[in-house]
């Protein structure tokens, strides 16, 4: 490896390393997002989620793991992505406009006492900011995985979790494992929650 490339490599490594002390203390929250999150989704509730470009590829992640696993086989937990519905996403954006495209999808599927996780690097994607605000109206808790504060999205959301650096490489770096942390501490939570009880189908059917 050249005097050049080794000289990216460890400029990235040095950013990130500088992140990660004060990122650490913030990251003690997930421990109680997690236990809060479990409690939600084994009572019926719902997790949301949506970012732009690499954020939306890591709300996407978090809802895989969830309605997939992390490690161990699980009973699915519901999380949906809105970024991953690409004929709503079209619609939304051609008809309504992009600043609408999530809070036009958490008026449809969210309901009051649900989550919606927020990610963005700057805080500042309008329609994150509409999102929240969707999210607000509709009795959502709202939270935020986002850079550096202060900032329009986090000034929102009802707890956030802010890393603290200049560089969004390493800003979305750190909400991967900000996303595989959150995860590990629901599956911790599961086993400790009631097992909820099975909603009874009248008979006749549901109608």
């Amino acid at each position: 490896m050249g005097d050049s490339q080794a000289s990216v490599l460890d400029s990235h490594l040095a950013g990130l390393a500088s992140a990660l002390v004060p990122y650490r203390e913030a990251a003690h929250k997930l421990s109680r997002w997690g236990a809060d999150l479990a409690r939600l989704l084994t009572g019926g509730g719902r997790l949301l989620t949506a970012g732009n470009g690499g954020s939306a590829a890591e709300a996407q992640h978090l809802t895989a793991e969830l309605v997939g696993k992390l490690r161990d086989d699980r009973p699915p937990l519901s999380a949906i992505a809105l970024t991953a519905e690409t004929s709503s996403l079209t619609a939304v954006s051609n008809d309504f406009g992009y600043a609408d495209v999530f809070a036009r999808q958490v008026r449809a599927h969210g309901r009051e006492g649900d989550v919606l996780l927020l990610l963005s690097t700057s805080g500042r994607s309008t329609n994150l900011l509409t999102a929240a605000e969707a999210g607000i109206e509709r009795g959502l808790h709202v939270l935020g995985l986002t850079g550096p504060t202060p900032n329009p999205l986090a000034e929102l959301c009802s707890d956030v979790l802010a890393v603290p650096s200049p560089d969004a490489q390493v800003v979305q770096e750190l909400h991967l494992v900000s996303v595989h942390v959150l995860c590990e501490y629901v599956d911790l939570a599961l086993p400790s929650l009631p097992t909820p009880a099975r909603r009874a189908i009248p008979v006749g059917g549901l109608l």
